[in-house]
């Protein structure tokens, strides 16, 4: 392969190092994960959309269903921290911003991906009883 830094900088260590490969590689593999899954999805929330409350809760609790929705939310809250995480690394300049909005990214990302699944399995298990 060829390398198109100059010698200086090839000296210096500048360039791209590779780290990104990792990154890139995480948006792909979850782009082809959600694409069945938010077809399954779309198709479900409008069947579901003609039912009532007790229809809903018996489908989800399924286990072919919830552990398909759960994979669908997991995915998909993957892909956006990794694809935000992108942008930011991209796009935000100074160190202190962009290691705020990674942070916040994270705990956004990881707080309401949790409180997806976790919602997901009380319906799933309890049957939506409190």
């Amino acid at each position: 392969m060829t390398d198109f830094r100059t010698p200086l900088s090839r000296a210096r260590g500048l360039g791209a190092a590779g780290h990104g490969v990792g990154h890139w590689i995480s948006e792909r593999v979850t782009s082809v994960a959600l694409i069945p899954l938010v077809l399954w999805g779309v198709f479900a929330a409008l069947r579901l959309a003609r039912s009532d409350y007790e229809v809903a809760v018996a489908w989800m609790a399924a286990p072919l269903n919830a552990v398909l929705l759960g994979l669908l939310v997991v995915i998909s809250f993957m892909h956006m921290h990794t694809g935000m995480r992108v942008v930011v690394e991209d796009y935000i300049h100074r160190r202190i911003t962009k290691t705020g909005l990674l942070l916040l990214n994270l705990f956004v990302c990881a707080l309401f991906g949790a409180l997806a699944l976790f919602s997901i399995l009380k319906v799933a298990l309890t049957g939506g009883a409190y």
